[in-house]
C-alpha cells in the first residue's frame, strides 16, 4: 500500500497505530489478479507486476485512507498517484528481462484469482547479504461490521 522507507524505531509504534486507525475504518473487499505487467514498460522493467481487475478502487480508497493517517501521524503524504498492482519482483539491470516480462504476460492471460483483503500488515525490509526479506511487524484487521 505504501512504502514508508527508513524509520527510527521510536516511531514503529506510531507507523502501527497509523496502520491500525486506517483498517478500522475500511470494510474487507475482493480484490481479483488477471493479466501482468511491467512498470515503467515492459522493454525496460524495473518492476513485474500483476494486474488487478476487480478491487482496484477499494484499493486506492484504502491507500488513501491509510496515506491521510499517516499524515496525522507525521509523516509526508505520497503525492504519487497509486496504482493497484500486485508486485512479483525487481527487474533493475536484469538481462533478459524483457523477455520475462513478455513470457510473464503471456503466462497471466489465464489468471484468474481472487481472495478477500481483510487486514494490513506492516512489514520491516531486512536488507543485507542477498535478497530483501520482508518479516511482518504487525497487524491490523479491517473493520468487521456487526
Amino acid at each position: 500500500m505504501r512504502f514508508i522507507g527508513a524509520t527510527a524505531p521510536d516511531r514503529v509504534p506510531d507507523l502501527v497505530m497509523a496502520t491500525e486507525a486506517a483498517a478500522a475504518l475500511v470494510a474487507p473487499f475482493t480484490v481479483r489478479l488477471s493479466g501482468a505487467g511491467a512498470f515503467p514498460e515492459a522493454d525496460r522493467p524495473r518492476i513485474l507486476w500483476l494486474g488487478i481487475v476487480e478491487g482496484a478502487a477499494e484499493l486506492g480508497a484504502l491507500a488513501g485512507t491509510l496515506g491521510e493517517q499517516l499524515a496525522d501521524w507525521g509523516w509526508d503524504r505520497d503525492e504519487r498517484p497509486f496504482r493497484a498492482h500486485l508486485t512479483l519482483g525487481r527487474a533493475d539491470g536484469v538481462g533478459g528481462a524483457g523477455r520475462t516480462v513478455a513470457a510473464l504476460a503471456r503466462a497471466a492471460t489465464a489468471l484468474d484469482a481472487a481472495w478477500t483483503v481483510d487486514r494490513l500488515v506492516v512489514y520491516q525490509s531486512d536488507l543485507g547479504h542477498g535478497p530483501v526479506r520482508y518479516r511482518p511487524l504487525a497487524t491490523a484487521l479491517l473493520r468487521s461490521d456487526p
